[in-house]
């Protein structure tokens, strides 16, 4: 029940703006250009926390244009691709949402539009005009199972006038519409074991480098030849300093070996990578990709406060 609610409360907050996005121009004094206003009636049911925090302090159409740009990049699924299937498709639900759930307004902004764009068509649907479910609701009850997610939901018409409500969901529903929101995907050969990684990151002052700290029980290595096990991962950094006035973007590789086929045992793998941070609050976007021969894209957005460095 108390997923439920974060469900619902998060949900509400997209319809009526309540997440601040909309606030974020005018609290920079900027008057948005057409091309950001538009990205942004769309696009803000989507993003981050930490992303909305960022496009606040955008005081310009130049840097909006490069944080959009970064935006539907960091989610495309397959980059050497010319199109990003991502977008596309979040664009379809879109549409598709402002046609069929208009209850009184934008689709986009009822509950089976939102549900909808970040979980796409139901694998499944049920219409009872009974009260199996209900007891109180004048129209319909309807039920969309997701079996990608094992997710199910119920919409309730309490009104009988095709204004439908989340009345019940089952599953973990609010992981699946974070792993949306972040563009983060698995393929079936993938290096990633699970949908969901919980990956770190720290930031080790001494040594100037940003550390990712990858679960070993959560990678697929594979055999080199040597008698060994390994795996080969590209990250992709987008630093965002002084909550987003600064960006810098940066990509590298790094590489695990183990003789043990218990690896899995071995905690959290720290990958290192040399990154100076001033001292301050920065955001730091990270993207975790096969280098070779697997699928699968793994991100998270970390909040990153860097102390002073003590002097002499």
């Amino acid at each position: 029940m108390i997923k439920q609610r974060r469900v619902l409360f998060f949900l509400a907050l997209v319809a009526t703006g309540s997440l601040g996005l909309g606030r974020g121009l005018a609290q920079s004094g900027a008057k948005p250009d057409a091309e950001s206003e538009k990205f942004y009636q769309e696009a803000r049911i989507i993003m981050s926390g930490e992303e909305s925090k960022i496009w606040k302090h955008l005081s310009d159409a130049e840097t909006r244009k490069e944080f959009i740009k970064d935006f539907w990049e960091k989610r495309d699924p397959d980059p050497d691709t010319e199109a990003n299937e991502f977008k596309i498709e979040f664009e379809s639900r879109v549409a598709y949402a402002n046609r069929h759930f208009r209850e009184g307004g934008l689709g986009m902004n009822t509950d089976r539009g939102r549900v909808f764009i970040f979980l796409g068509p139901p694998d499944k649907t049920e219409d009872f005009l009974n009260r199996t479910y209900s007891t109180t609701a004048r129209g319909s009850v309807l039920w969309w199972v997701y079996y990608k997610y094992a997710v199910g939901v119920q919409f309730v018409d309490e009104k009988g006038y095709g204004a439908y409500k989340i009345n019940q969901t089952e599953g973990n529903i609010f992981e699946a519409m974070e792993l949306y929101k972040l563009g983060q995907w698995v393929g079936a050969d993938a290096v990633f074991k699970s949908r969901v990684v919980n990956f770190n990151l720290k930031y080790d002052a001494a040594t100037h480098e940003l550390v990712v700290l990858i679960p070993a029980k959560a990678l697929q290595l594979r055999e080199n030849g040597e008698g060994k096990l390994e795996v080969d991962l590209d990250f992709k950094f987008y630093v965002y300093e002084d909550e987003g006035r600064k960006r810098q973007v940066f990509t590298d590789s790094g590489s695990y070996v183990s003789a043990d086929v218990e690896y899995e045992k071995a905690g959290d793998i720290p990958f290192r990578f040399s990154h100076a941070l001033d001292a301050g609050k920065d955001f730091v976007d990270v993207i975790v990709m096969a280098k070779t021969g697997s699928k699968g894209k793994i991100r998270k957005i970390f909040d990153l406060k860097v102390g002073r460095t003590p002097g002499p």
